[in-house]
């Protein structure tokens, strides 16, 4: 299985951005988004579980939104509103444990990765 991220790239500060990750056709119990800026740990960003249900890191809370083709196996990261401190490499995850994790946004939830897609913020 391999996830693929794509559609990073430069964007001002307010802007928007939608990044995509494609599972080769697998669909996973639940999927998500982490990013890693410069000298920083890997932060988990959102989750979507097979049924819909979503978990957000709070500072993306009302800007950015995780949501999935449940058809062509694609997730998406709609990122509005950008900010400098957004910049990072953002990475798609996948779970297919079935399991309902306490910690939902934490790396050791998660199974398989891909290799990442930059996203530049400026002002």
């Amino acid at each position: 299985v391999e996830l693929v991220e794509s559609n990073g790239g430069s964007v001002q500060a307010g802007g928007w951005r939608t990044i995509f990750c494609t599972t080769g056709g697998y669909a996973f119990y639940s999927m998500g988004w982490f990013r890693q800026a410069p000298g920083k740990e890997r932060e988990g960003v959102a989750r979507i579980t097979r049924g819909g249900r979503t978990t957000y890191l709070e500072a993306v809370k009302g800007r950015f939104t995780i949501s999935k083709d449940n058809t062509k196996n694609i997730l998406y990261l709609q990122m509005n509103n950008l900010q400098e401190e957004d910049t990072a490499i953002y990475y798609c995850a996948a779970d297919d444990t079935g399991r309902t994790w306490s910690n939902p946004l934490t790396p050791g939830t998660f199974t398989y990765w891909g290799q990442g897609t930059q996203v530049t913020v400026s002002s």
